[in-house]
């Protein structure tokens, strides 16, 4: 019998496929995604990982043991000091300051998906925080784990060190973990709760997707 994993695998994959296909991800393989995209991105995706670690506060204050508590921790710990830490240097060669990357205003997407998310985890169970953060956890594993099997992909001097940071070992540990659990807390829940877990699951790698998107066209309110 599959996992629980594995069923939210196959519900998303289409979607991840679409993803792994988008312009912006097929642009900083290659390295020729306008840097402008880039910086975009790193500005729209700090505020989102500001949300994002709250999700892991959330994980942390639902869970009902102290193994899962502190693990949640160690997440909240790394997103906000190594995923985050990642895109102040990137900024930094641009001149771009941390003040100015915290006080960025996000873009429509951002602000949906964040806002989705963290209801989602206030008034769910466990099962929906982790349902609701691991299509980014897992899906940015996956797309750092293809562009390192490329030996082009790592040739940009700018591009090379954010496929680093998500194939790397540590990250990857990090994401299992979470995939685990999923699988953990699924056990034994009837199938209209599932249901709701891969509800959660599908719209936030929709989301994903439309989080490239929305880099790649550098999103604007349509009314200032």
């Amino acid at each position: 019998m599959d996992s629980f994993s594995t069923r939210l695998y196959r519900l998303a994959q289409g979607v991840w496929e679409k993803s792994y296909q988008h312009p912006f991800l097929t642009e900083l393989r290659e390295g020729t995604l306008d840097t402008q995209r880039f910086i975009y991105y790193l500005k729209q995706d700090y505020v989102y990982l500001i949300d994002y670690a709250k999700m892991f506060a959330l994980g942390s204050i639902k869970a009902r043991d102290l193994e899962t508590m502190g693990k949640f921790a160690e997440l909240l710990h790394s997103t906000l000091n190594v995923e985050m830490e990642l895109h102040r240097v990137y900024a930094e060669r641009f001149g771009i300051t941390r003040e100015e990357l915290e006080s960025t205003l996000p873009a429509p997407t951002t602000i949906a998906y964040t806002k989705y998310m963290l209801e989602a985890g206030t008034q769910g169970t466990v099962g929906d925080v982790v349902a609701s953060l691991l299509p980014c956890m897992w899906s940015y594993r996956e797309i750092g784990t293809l562009f390192a099997q490329q030996p082009e992909a790592l040739l940009h001097p700018l591009y090379r060190d954010w496929i680093f940071m998500y194939s790397s070992e540590e990250f990857s540990r990090l994401t299992e973990w979470c995939i685990g659990l999923m699988d953990r807390l699924a056990e034994g829940l009837p199938e209209r709760e599932l249901a709701r877990l891969e509800e959660r699951f599908v719209i936030t790698s929709r989301y994903e997707y439309m989080f490239w998107d929305m880099a790649y066209r550098q999103e604007e309110w349509p009314v200032a």
